[in-house]
C-alpha cells in the first residue's frame, strides 16, 4: 500500500489513479465529519466532493508535516462552517406578512411569538453550530481518547473511576485525556474558534 505522501506526489503530477486511492481511503471519514454538521445528505455529499476537489487542485498546500486525514478534516470543517453561515444568512431574510396581518401598531398580538427566556435566533443557531462542530471533532478523535473524554466530561467520572472501569493505570487515563483536549484545542483554533468562544 502506497503512503499518503507518495500518493500526494503523484496527484501533484495529475495522476487520477492516485486520487481515486485517496478518495477511497478518506472519503468515509470526511463524510462522517461533515454529516453531523450540515444535517442534509445532499449538501454533505456536495461538500465531500468539494473537499476532494481542493485536494486535487491544491495538493501542494499539504506540507506533509501532519497526517493527511487531519488536513482533509480541517478543510471539511471549514467548508461545512462556510456552508452553515451561508445557509443561516439565507434564512435571515425578512418575513413577509400576509395581507390580513395586524399592522405595526398592533405589536402586542404578536407577543406570543417571542419567548423572553429563549436566546435570540441567531445566538441559538450559533450555539447549535458550535455544538455540532464540537461533536464532530470529538467523533474524529482516536477511539481510546474519545472514550476517556466522554467518560470524564459526559458521565462526570473521576480519573480513578475511569481507570478502574477500563482496567488501565490512572496515568494512562490522564495521558489520553490530555492528548484529546490538546487535539480538540488545535482543531478548534484551526477552524477559527477558540475555547473562550464556548463559554
Amino acid at each position: 500500500m502506497q503512503t499518503d505522501r507518495a500518493l500526494m506526489e503523484r496527484i501533484g503530477r495529475r495522476d487520477g489513479e492516485a486520487f481515486d486511492v485517496l478518495f477511497d481511503r478518506y472519503a468515509p471519514e470526511v463524510r462522517r465529519r461533515i454529516g453531523p454538521l450540515v444535517h442534509d445528505a445532499s449538501a454533505a455529499e456536495d461538500l465531500v466532493q468539494e473537499v476532494f476537489l481542493r485536494l486535487w487542485t491544491r495538493a501542494e498546500q499539504w506540507t506533509g508535516q501532519g497526517p493527511l486525514g487531519a488536513w482533509l478534516g480541517r478543510i471539511a470543517l471549514n467548508l461545512a462552517r462556510n456552508h452553515l453561515r451561508s445557509h443561516r444568512r439565507r434564512r435571515q431574510r425578512p418575513l413577509e406578512l400576509p395581507a390580513d396581518a395586524p399592522g405595526e401598531d398592533d405589536a402586542l398580538q404578536a407577543a406570543w411569538m417571542v419567548d423572553p427566556a429563549s436566546p435570540p435566533p441567531d445566538r441559538a443557531a450559533e450555539a447549535a453550530e458550535r455544538q455540532a462542530l464540537l461533536a464532530s471533532l470529538i467523533d474524529g478523535l482516536p477511539p481510546t481518547q474519545r472514550q476517556v473524554l466522554r467518560m470524564v466530561h459526559q458521565r462526570e467520572l473521576q480519573l480513578a473511576e475511569v481507570a478502574r472501569e477500563l482496567g488501565i493505570p490512572v496515568g494512562t487515563v490522564k495521558s489520553r485525556l490530555h492528548y484529546a483536549i490538546r487535539q480538540l484545542t488545535e482543531q478548534l483554533r484551526e477552524s477559527g474558534t477558540e475555547w473562550e468562544d464556548w463559554l
